[in-house]
């Protein structure tokens, strides 16, 4: 469990920082290139733009797989105690008025309503797909409030200690 968590977030860290190290270098290579213009069409992408779509659609993946671990946990236990709700009532308005300000910005041309709509894909996926997300957290929440007070009291109990490994100061 705990191993693989780390080997994976030392896998993620090291994806951002050569993410980021690319994306520098192109900027910084654009940046010495702007005595030669080389004209393109509104169609094709270079290389900073196309690294922006794939840092999108990373960001969706790992945004929507964020929400899953807490879902499956929720449904595991029958139980949302230790959640905060507040986080996710807020992630939920913070999403919805992101995903609206993307449509809302949409162009009145319906000629560029295609192009534009691609361009911003990863990011309305990702907010509107993990408000997506969230109302099943919400549905956990009022079910499991129900099934908390069918259950006269009981307190579904943690299996996996909150603090593991740490030194007493």
């Amino acid at each position: 469990g705990s191993k693989s968590l780390k080997n994976f977030c030392i896998t993620w860290i090291m994806v951002c920082i050569a993410l980021c190290v690319i994306l520098l270098c192109q900027l910084l290579l654009r940046n010495q290139d702007q005595n030669t213009v080389i004209e393109r069409s509104n169609n094709s992408l270079d290389m900073i733009e196309m690294s922006g779509f794939i840092c999108g659609y990373i960001s969706c993946v790992f945004y929507l797989g964020s929400r899953f671990p807490q879902l499956y946990k929720n449904f595991r236990r029958r139980s949302t105690e230790g959640t905060s709700y507040l986080l996710f009532a807020l992630a939920m308005m913070g999403n919805c008025t992101y995903g609206l300000s993307l449509v809302l910005k949409m162009p009145a041309t319906e000629s560029f309503r295609a192009l534009y709509f691609l361009h911003h894909l990863p990011w309305l996926i990702g907010s509107f797909g993990v408000l997506f997300l969230d109302i099943f957290v919400t549905v956990q929440f009022i079910l499991y409030r129900q099934h908390k007070e069918g259950q006269s009291g009981l307190v579904a109990l943690e299996v996996e200690p909150l603090l593991v490994n740490e030194e007493t100061a």
